[in-house]
């Protein structure tokens, strides 16, 4: 099963050039004329974030009043494991060095994770999760 995340944007080129920033991969054959679709993580991934003008979101019907902005909390947070507490942070320090907002980083026993918006305030949270005590 595949999962798309679509995002309402203010700007798709704007949105685009953070996510590259990522490095997370475009898939050409979801994008086009005001969306782009990004490959969470990489090219392999079945996850994806669709990037869309709010003008073309809110011509889908019944989202008008789903569209936010930078200012609206977003109401959902995608959280996705990564294969170590570096990658973690380098992600991390992607999203910043692209104009991010960083939030928390939590250190539990069992997890490692941090918190990022992007530009359009979509929350972001990649985790670690630590190998068990004597495995």
């Amino acid at each position: 099963m595949s999962l798309f995340i679509t995002c309402p944007v203010a700007s798709v080129e704007r949105a685009s050039a953070f996510y590259e920033a990522l490095g997370w991969p475009q898939n050409p054959d979801h994008s086009g004329d005001g969306v782009a679709c990004f490959a969470i993580g990489n090219a392999r991934a079945e996850q994806f974030v669709m990037l869309v003008s709010r003008d073309s979101y809110a011509s889908v019907g019944g989202t008008e009043d789903l569209i936010g902005g930078p200012g609206t909390p977003s109401k959902v947070t995608v959280s996705f494991d990564l294969g170590s507490q570096e990658e973690v942070d380098a992600l991390v320090e992607r999203a910043r060095a692209a104009g991010g907002r960083i939030g928390d980083t939590d250190d539990y026993p069992f997890m490692y994770q941090r918190q990022f918006d992007d530009p359009d305030g979509y929350h972001y949270s990649p985790f670690w999760m630590k190998p068990a005590p004597g495995a």
